[in-house]
């Protein structure tokens, strides 16, 4: 399946809640979802039962699109949840968010989740004092993150390190030049701050 490369702000109105998909801009008035809170399209405003099969889809859908991963990337992502000891949604869950991307954006290091994932496509980002470019690479309690030394220099990181502190989960420990950080554990569901009911699609998958 192809990447989808329309407006990120309509995937939000779908999904009927703000995916914070386009950083600092889904906390102002202009968020799309705040203004126009209905589906998009020609008959996004009139109302429609929803079946089970439809919640469960939906709850899927949205959680993907959080974080930015394809359907078969996801339908793994699942397999290997279900595979690890514990609860499947929950596994499901930290597998996503110990992704390289996801922790380069809740370090504060990108705007968005998408920001993020380019940072580290671009090399200017080091797990362990070694240059990873996988946005989809998996990190562990321990690891080290950090923006390569080349890379500081940059107006974006400068800005960043000007910035003053940024508030981090309970399981990242952020650097105090802020360019950087180390993952102190694999979260719970706790330390999630997610809107999602991931039983739905634990049920979805498991049909």
């Amino acid at each position: 399946m192809a990447r989808y490369t329309g407006s990120v702000c309509r995937l939000c109105r779908r999904e009927g809640a703000k995916l914070f998909l386009k950083g600092d801009r889904c906390y102002t008035e202009k968020c799309a979802v705040a203004r126009r809170a209905y589906p998009p399209g020609e008959h996004g405003q009139g109302r429609k039962r929803t079946s089970e099969y439809g919640l469960q889809l939906r709850e899927k859908q949205k959680l993907r699109r959080i974080y930015g991963v394809q359907e078969a990337q996801f339908a793994r992502y699942f397999d290997m949840a279900e595979r690890r000891r514990g609860i499947t949604g929950e596994n499901l869950l930290a597998i996503l968010e110990t992704r390289l991307d996801n922790v380069v954006y809740r370090l504060g290091l990108g705007a968005s989740r998408a920001e993020a994932r380019q940072l580290v496509r671009h090399g200017h980002i080091y797990v362990n004092g070694k240059r990873v470019s996988i946005p989809s690479y998996e990190l562990r309690a321990g690891d080290e993150i950090s923006v390569r030394p080349g890379s500081k220099n940059l107006v974006h990181f400068k800005n960043l390190a000007e910035a003053g502190a940024v508030t981090v989960p309970a399981w990242l420990l952020v650097n105090e030049d802020r360019l950087g950080g180390r993952v102190l554990s694999v979260p719970t569901r706790d330390q999630i701050d997610l809107d999602i009911q991931e039983h739905l699609i634990v049920e979805l998958y498991s049909k």
